[in-house]
C-alpha cells in the first residue's frame, strides 16, 4: 500500500492524483513548484519502477512541464528527482524565470520558504489545473 513520506506530506498541499502520480504543491510561494510522486511503495529510483510505469511518469512528467510553461509563462522548468533528503522517489517541476530571486542558481537551500496563504494556493493550483493536459482526479472534486 502508498503511504506519502512524512516530510513530503508535511511540506506541501495535495493537488490531486493522476493515474501514477500524486500531484502535490511545494508549500512555498517563492515559486510554481509542483512534485509528482508515483504511488508504488517502496520506489526510490526511476529504474525502480517498471517500464511502463516509467512511461507513464514521463507523459505525466511532460504535461506538467508544459502546463507550467504555458501557465506560468516560465523562461524555463526545472526537473529534478533529487532524494538525499527523502527517499521515497519524487520528481521536483519548478518553473523558473530570470527574475526569480535565485536565477540561475538551483532554488534549494537559497531563501527561506514563504508559505502559502490559503488564497495564493488556490489560485496556483487554478492556474495549473486551467493548463494541465492530463487525467487528474483533484482533491477539490472530491469535496464538491
Amino acid at each position: 500500500m502508498f503511504t506519502l513520506h512524512p516530510r513530503l506530506a508535511q511540506d506541501t498541499i495535495t493537488v490531486g492524483q493522476l493515474p501514477l502520480c500524486r500531484l502535490l504543491l511545494m508549500n512555498d510561494a517563492s515559486y510554481p513548484w509542483f512534485i509528482l510522486v508515483p504511488m508504488r511503495e517502496n520506489a526510490r529510483e526511476i529504474h525502480d519502477l517498471s517500464p511502463a510505469d516509467r512511461a507513464l511518469l514521463m507523459e505525466e512528467s511532460a504535461a506538467l512541464s508544459q502546463a507550467l510553461a504555458d501557465g506560468f509563462k516560465a523562461d524555463k522548468v526545472n526537473i529534478a528527482a533529487l532524494g538525499n533528503v527523502v527517499p521515497q522517489l519524487h520528481v521536483h517541476h519548478v518553473a523558473r524565470f530570470t527574475t526569480d530571486p535565485a536565477w540561475p542558481e538551483p532554488i534549494w537551500g537559497r531563501m527561506v520558504p514563504e508559505p502559502y496563504t490559503p488564497e495564493m494556493a488556490i489560485h496556483r493550483i487554478a492556474v495549473l489545473r486551467a493548463h494541465l493536459r492530463a487525467e487528474i482526479r483533484y482533491d477539490q472534486d472530491e469535496a464538491a
